[in-house]
């Protein structure tokens, strides 16, 4: 899959990308420039949702692969996004209890790409991700999850932890995880969850992991004090697998 594809640049092909519809994660706009053209995009992805970083033209010229972004560049999507409905929709239709990965600011691609292929596989029935400091859909991502894209709906939202409390009044129960928190044996991690994931480094964020029920410990034995995003994720979501199965 070549990156390029999903690389937009010039002003007339992102204003024709956002209005054919495309999904723009991430646009790039030359700090300072407002001139018409360029506040036509900025309207667009305020419409669509789309993060806008104000950047240097040194920065743009080293990001361009043409040598002719016009002070703009665009990131698209490499797969649609799912809405969250959609997600509690594939559990109801497979009679099951809802199973969600909420992932709290993965920014490698190749993390996000790795959970996407493991919640398939442990049967989950999405990924939800936020739409700032966190990576989207990628073409490098869309690489790593090995064509688990295809099956397991990603949704993004505005606000990770407004989505908990409305997932909550749905019966969701949440638990993120945390290397303070209960050793995952301990938990009743049956029924309906929400499988709260951070950032490697900063863990969840404070906000996120206030509005979490449970927070799971998973117990470790060597001389380093963490696991990488997405084994970590692994090894609780079929923690998770495994009380289901009882």
């Amino acid at each position: 899959m070549d990156q390029n594809e999903f690389t937009i640049e010039g002003r007339n092909a992102v204003i024709e990308a956002f209005r054919a519809g495309r999904t723009i994660d991430r646009l790039y706009v030359l700090d300072g420039c407002k001139d018409g053209p360029i506040m036509t995009i900025k309207r667009e992805a305020a419409k669509q949702g789309s993060q806008i970083k104000y950047v240097a033209k040194e920065r743009l010229d080293q990001m361009s692969e043409t040598g002719r972004h016009q002070g703009v560049i665009a990131s698209a999507a490499a797969y649609a996004y799912a809405e969250v409905d959609e997600i509690l929709q594939r559990a109801k239709e497979k009679d099951e209890a809802p199973f969600v990965l909420l992932l709290d600011g993965i920014e490698d691609p190749h993390n996000l790409g790795a959970i996407i292929r493991t919640a398939n596989q442990a049967g989950a029935h999405g990924v939800i991700i936020p739409k700032n400091r966190a990576v989207g859909l990628t073409a490098t991502v869309a690489k790593a999850s090995a064509g688990a894209l295809n099956y397991t709906p990603v949704a993004k939202v505005t606000n990770l932890g407004q989505t908990i409390e409305e997932l909550k009044k749905e019966g969701i129960w949440f638990v993120c995880a945390d290397m303070d928190g209960t050793p995952m044996y301990e938990l009743n991690l049956k029924g309906p969850i929400g499988l709260v994931i951070g950032a490697e480094g900063s863990g969840v964020s404070r906000l996120v992991k206030e509005r979490c029920d449970m927070c799971a410990q998973i117990p470790m034995r060597g001389d380093i004090d963490s696991l990488n995003a997405s084994v970590a994720a692994g090894v609780l979501a079929y923690e998770i697998v495994r009380q289901r199965l009882q």
